[in-house]
């Protein structure tokens, strides 16, 4: 498993974990609020009855102190008392301002039937009387208290994933850069003198073409050193043509590649495609989508590198013959640390990705793959940097 994996892990881990105690609440509070229901239910039972019995006081001369105070406490249900066809007998909890409006009446009439089945009771002999009733604040708070907190540790979740991945990716960024330049001093120091030791070399009289060879290795050494230099800088941008520049490229990874790995290219008729780039940056680009398609077909099959010329932009497909991926990877691949071989940091194509995308305001993405067929890789730039 990859770093990147590992991460991946244990950002699920805790989203589940955030998710299951968020679920465990929620069932916990539901049964709170069926015992609540419960209890509001026993307590309009006892306001009926104590209604009921004060209606029938002087029938009785029992002890009504009780029913006095079962009608008092009742401070928090929401209740109506009407007769056998519905009318309003009283009411209690609800708002008195609105109390001598009907309509309003009959809207907590209409809500209460939805929720509870109402509950009988006579306050004169043969004469049938209901209670209506709905669930207190309290209750209803209650009920939706747990959709709250799991929205709310939802959103925690969120924004500390956010902050934390941007905070992760600074500090990467920075790590990556103070390497990348520490990497072009370090390099400077043994470039310098293999210049002079050629220089030395030719001065003996060695043979021209070996010559001719080691000086383009320190040459291409020499660019690798500009590319770390320039990492974490904004680069400049100038006209260069593509072509020129696709066929360079090609020529040095061929070149140094096995002969079972064959090269096309497919360019506009244009004698030249002028677009804004810093050469030596995108060319890293190049090496490493050609590297990974080298890979992807292990040192065998065929590489196609098509370019679309239009009016505003300029489309360049790598097209390997490798063996392809799902399309759950087409994103992930460009993620730092990702990579699927035993050896490598991961960080070729997530180089790549900062180069077209941040400095040159361009795309590149996984514009196709079948397995066992290849892949195909879209770099999009655009003609005014």
């Amino acid at each position: 498993m990859n770093i990147y994996e590992k991460k991946q892990l244990w950002k699920t881990v805790l989203l589940v974990s955030a998710l299951l105690i968020g679920a465990i609440s929620l069932i916990y509070t539901r049964t709170l609020v069926k015992k609540l229901s419960e209890e509001e239910k026993k307590k309009v039972e006892l306001w009926a009855k104590g209604t009921e019995q004060l209606a029938n006081i002087n029938d009785s001369m029992g002890d009504f102190s009780f029913a006095f105070e079962v009608v008092k406490n009742n401070t928090t249900v929401p209740v109506i008392l009407t007769d056998d066809k519905d009318n309003l007998i009283t009411f209690r909890n609800l708002d008195s301002l609105q109390a001598n409006n009907p309509e309003y009446i009959q809207k907590q009439l209409k809500t209460m039937k939805s929720q509870h089945d109402r509950i009988e009771f006579q306050l004169a002999e043969g004469v049938k009387n209901y209670i209506y009733y709905k669930d207190s604040v309290l209750l209803n708070e209650l009920r939706y208290y747990p959709y709250f907190q799991l929205g709310v540790i939802t959103l925690f979740l969120l924004v500390s994933y956010f902050a934390f991945s941007e905070s992760r990716k600074a500090e990467q960024n920075q790590v990556w850069i103070g390497m990348a330049k520490e990497t072009a001093h370090q390099l400077g120091t043994p470039l310098s003198s293999l210049i002079a030791w050629l220089e030395l070399i030719k001065m003996k009289g060695m043979d021209s073409e070996m010559t001719a060879e080691i000086e383009k290795d320190i040459q291409r050494f020499n660019t690798i050193t500009e590319r770390f230099s320039k990492i974490g800088a904004v680069p400049a941008l100038k006209d260069e043509n593509l072509n020129e520049l696709l066929q360079r490229i090609t020529n040095y990874i061929k070149s140094r590649t096995s002969s079972k790995v064959t090269f096309y290219i497919s360019m506009p008729r244009k004698e030249a495609v002028l677009i804004p780039l810093n050469a030596p940056l995108f060319e890293w680009v190049l090496e490493n989508l050609f590297k990974n398609a080298i890979d992807a077909m292990n040192g065998s099959g065929s590489i196609t590198i098509s370019v679309t010329d239009l009016e505003n932009s300029v489309y360049i497909d790598v097209t390997d013959t490798g063996s392809g991926m799902p399309k759950s990877r087409y994103k992930t691949i460009f993620k730092p640390g990702y990579t699927t071989k035993s050896r490598g940091w991961g960080l070729g194509l997530s180089l790549a990705k900062r180069i077209v995308e941040d400095y040159h305001s361009g795309r590149i993405f996984v514009k196709s793959s079948e397995a066992g067929k290849g892949t195909t890789f879209r770099i999009i730039l655009n003609r005014k940097g």
